[in-house]
């Protein structure tokens, strides 16, 4: 695994989950979040024509954010999307075998949590983060409390966080947070809003860099 892809993943502290987007609309979308500093985009594998667009969305983007696929739920899955070009691997839960098919390819994988053993177990088989899930079930005080004695596990949460928890969760000392629908929103995206969506991601961008200052 490349630390230097990591680096640049985690770099923005968001990671936007682009999920069933009308596969004709997907690189306006984004094309809107990279613009708007976001630097971890993530195609799930529920998507139309998710290996086209992951291929796509790395040959265009590529070069500014890390490109990767989410709602991986085993290791054939995991091995299509790296190669269609994906560089990180996004998973609802906890499974060996998709976390060793992404590391046996060298590429990042961010499996599902809820527990601190889940966190720790993820950890133990090579998880370069893990994805605390549904973060909105458990809060940013999970986070804190759970990083006292796992604070050498990076934490991502994912799972209904929004413009107004972000600070908080990176407060509490996440890496990054994933967002889904409150980044990604449908009624933007409907209205090709492309100008609008780029300046919620800079308010989600932002709001990682306050929290990020006040640890």
């Amino acid at each position: 695994m490349d630390n230097n892809m990591l680096s640049k993943l985690l770099k923005s502290g968001v990671v936007a989950v682009v999920r069933r987007v009308e596969r004709k609309k997907t690189m306006n979308v984004v094309s809107s979040l990279v613009s708007g500093g976001v630097t971890g985009i993530e195609i799930t594998m529920d998507s139309e024509d998710v290996l086209g667009t992951i291929q796509e969305a790395s040959a265009r983007f590529g070069h500014k954010a890390v490109i990767g696929a989410g709602t991986v739920l085993d290791g054939k899955s995991a091995q299509q999307a790296i190669e269609a070009g994906a560089e990180f691997i996004f998973a609802p839960t906890l499974k060996r075998e998709t976390i060793e098919s992404a590391k046996g390819l060298e590429k990042i994988v961010i499996p599902g949590v809820f527990t601190p053993t889940e966190i720790l177990q993820a950890h133990e088989w090579g998880a370069d983060v893990v994805k605390v899930f549904p973060a909105s079930t458990l809060g940013p005080d999970f986070i804190k409390q759970v990083r006292a004695p796992l604070g050498h596990v990076k934490m991502m949460p994912t799972g209904g966080v929004q413009l107004s928890n972000t600070k908080a969760f990176i407060q509490a000392g996440s890496v990054a947070v994933g967002v889904g629908g409150s980044l990604v929103r449908k009624d933007l995206i409907e209205d090709q809003k492309w100008e609008e969506l780029s300046r919620l991601a800079e308010q989600f961008v932002k709001r990682v860099k306050e929290g990020r200052l006040m640890r």
